[in-house]
């Protein structure tokens, strides 16, 4: 099994590196988490992952990458609400890295 420790507290992660519980997210979870997948976290990040929580707390469920970039671009705008943003900050796959990162299951379209 799968598992990283922040602040001596072990956090299980499933082998795709997605949390097994949902309620062991934290921010500095998500820190642990983008450094595993080579990323440091900058306020652009944050703000996509705050929308993506606040995405599952309404939906209950974790948005592909075509609703990803269309919420992005209702509550950041335009220049925020592409997909080549959204490549640049979670190289990849941006639906599924963003994501794991902000403590959520697997969309259920990525591969």
């Amino acid at each position: 099994m799968e598992q990283i420790t922040i602040d001596n507290k072990v956090v299980a992660l499933d082998n795709e590196g997605f949390l097994r519980q949902l309620e062991d997210w934290s921010p500095q979870v998500a820190e642990q988490m983008a450094h595993n997948e080579g990323l440091t976290l900058s306020d652009e990040h944050w703000e996509i992952i705050e929308l993506l929580r606040e995405f599952y707390h309404e939906y209950e469920l974790s948005p592909a990458m075509r609703i990803l970039v269309k919420q992005v671009k209702i509550k950041l705008g335009a220049e925020k609400g592409n997909s080549m943003h959204l490549m640049k900050l979670f190289p990849g796959s941006p639906a599924k890295v963003a994501s794991k990162i902000a403590g959520l299951p697997k969309p259920t379209n990525c591969l």
